[in-house]
């Protein structure tokens, strides 16, 4: 499904532009990020000198509703700046998990095609083998024999290329299984981090 997703050619066109708009809005989030620390501290340290210059009751909530809006712009955008860090992780293990499991269905399907030559190439080699053992003249016998060697060393490419096909999908299978074991643990976190923030609410 998630391969479906992203061949739509939108995220062809919006991948030339990704990295640039993940950058601006990681640094729009670290702006409002320190200006709310920023705001928190100022607020802070007035509500600090006020508490101890005894001054009108209606200052000190006009303080205290400032500290309590910077306060909750701090806690806003560092949310957001830490859950954009988080969708930017997802959407990198998405698109790798994507490539690898196409890759992986292309190395198998170049896997039976290569193990189907080889069956075919032994079938004829036998075949071979055995016009050899019933004919028994000179001439064609060195000709079959030349046939056979060429045959044996076609079969041995092939199953040389056999086992380095099949030891790239087995590659392709542990990348797979890693990046879907990391999807796992980071889908993990992130629920935990949705708990927290539920329950910071």
């Amino acid at each position: 499904r998630w391969q479906k997703i992203f061949m739509f050619p939108l995220w062809s066109k919006m991948a030339v532009f990704w990295n640039k708009v993940f950058l601006t809005i990681i640094v729009l989030l670290i702006v409002l990020f320190l200006d709310a620390i920023r705001e928190v501290r100022k607020y802070s340290s007035v509500h600090v000198t006020e508490k101890a210059a005894n001054v009108n009751a209606n200052a000190i909530d006009y303080v205290q509703m400032k500290l309590f809006r910077s306060q909750r712009n701090l806690y806003l955008s560092g949310f957001c700046l830490f859950l954009w860090l988080v969708l930017r992780r997802i959407s990198t293990l998405l698109t790798q998990l994507a490539k690898g499991m196409a890759s992986r269905a292309a190395l198998e399907t170049q896997v039976n095609d290569a193990t189907e030559a080889a069956k075919k190439y032994m079938a004829e080699n036998e075949r071979l083998q055995e016009a050899l053992s019933e004919k028994g003249s000179g001439k064609n016998k060195d000709a079959v024999e030349a046939t056979n060697e060429k045959l044996k060393m076609e079969v041995e490419r092939l199953k040389a290329e056999l086992q380095n096909t099949w030891s790239v999908l087995r590659k392709a299978n542990n990348e797979a299984t890693r990046i879907k074991k990391d999807f796992e643990d980071l889908k993990k976190e992130n629920d935990n981090l949705m708990k927290e923030y539920e329950w910071i609410q």
